[in-house]
């Protein structure tokens, strides 16, 4: 086996002294554009590279950052991890990526897991919206960035405007005639749930109206809840004539709750997905949702980071909020083609998953 290659040899064949070398290659101290260059063409050339243990006890870094979100089963979270990834990259950082599982014991043990790997940074869409205690106590070890979450006190985030989604959304159905629209969303207690249904009492009452408390159901994101809660409303003898889909699982679960009760949409009801997927998009008919920049989301969340992480950039508290757009498809129709009754079962060619 090929002995490994030593800074002193860099250092050899760059023509500089050790230390001039060592600084170059961790860019600390004052040292020339020379020599910089020629250590890095002599690194390249000679294969060498540094051992990263040495050089986190160096720098007190180890040139990693931990993300946590509460499930990788969620589309969504594949793209803005993969644009995260992308950007710290390009930074000289890897990413250590963890899922709570919706288990706070678990999230509270991945959370003293990242610490104790040293991560230098954390990006957190965890289960739970921490206390200004705990926060203060992860900032000790290295920035902590909200992705998605309100944490309490002075804390840096970025978040996705879904109130004003929601209320885009049901203003959409209210035009179309809709007055009973259920809303199924995985939860009121975080940021993401808590805002949809305030934009969706928010449309109602910009017309003087009140949803029907009945209508908005707020559970656990599993697909055999939005199955069961669907089903549960489409029996009933004032059936919802419109679906708000807080959430890619929770509408699959709808749509299997429309195939089993024999209805269709958009003949007999509207169906709106919050947040766009493969899903959205190849089922027929084509639903209509609500989508961000998943991927602008990500980079905004790497970048506010390492504007963290570079100690020469002042430390001020920065709440990036982007915009929701609608993408109209074939699942919204007026009220007037909405069941108001029981539908009888049909047969039909359309299927869901």
């Amino acid at each position: 086996m090929k002995a490994k290659v030593t800074i002193r040899e860099v250092a050899k064949a760059a023509g500089v002294a050790i230390g001039t070398a060592s600084r170059a290659l961790n860019r600390t101290g004052r040292v020339s554009e020379q020599a910089i260059a020629a250590v890095t063409k002599a690194a390249r050339d000679l294969g060498y590279t540094p051992d990263a243990v040495a050089q986190s006890m160096r720098t007190r870094s180890t040139g990693v950052v931990g993300l946590l979100v509460s499930d990788l089963a969620n589309p969504l979270y594949a793209r803005i991890i993969t644009a995260v990834e992308s950007r710290l990259l390009t930074a000289g950082y890897a990413l250590l990526v963890a899922s709570t599982h919706n288990d706070g014991q678990r999230e509270k043990t991945l959370v003293d897991l990242f610490r104790r790997r040293r991560v230098d940074g954390l990006i957190l869409g965890p289960c739970q919206e921490e206390t200004p205690a705990y926060l203060d106590q992860l900032a000790a070890h290295g920035p902590v960035i909200a992705l998605d979450r309100d944490f309490q006190g002075d804390n840096a985030g970025v978040h996705v405007d879904h109130c004003h989604g929601a209320l885009q959304a049901t203003r959409y159905l209210l035009n179309l005639g809709h007055t009973r629209i259920a809303l199924l969303t995985p939860g009121s207690v975080l940021r993401p749930g808590r805002e949809r249904i305030v934009g969706y009492r928010d449309a109602f009452a910009e017309r003087g109206l009140q949803p029907d408390p009945k209508l908005i159901r707020a559970e656990k994101s599993a697909m055999d809840f939005a199955f069961s809660e669907a089903l549960s409303l489409l029996g009933s003898p004032a059936a919802p004539t419109a679906f708000l889909c807080l959430g890619t699982r929770i509408l699959s679960g709808v749509l299997q709750a429309l195939r089993h009760s024999g209805r269709l949409a958009p003949d007999d009801v509207s169906v709106i997905s919050i947040g766009d997927t493969d899903l959205s998009q190849l089922f027929s008919p084509a639903i209509t949702s609500l989508t961000w920049d998943l991927e602008a989301v990500g980079t905004a969340v790497a970048e506010l980071l390492l504007r963290r992480l570079d100690r020469t950039v002042p430390l001020e508290q920065e709440r990036i909020l982007l915009t929701t757009q609608m993408v109209l498809r074939e699942s919204c129709g007026p009220v007037a083609k909405a069941a108001t009754g029981v539908v009888a079962a049909r047969k039909t060619t359309r299927t869901a998953p």
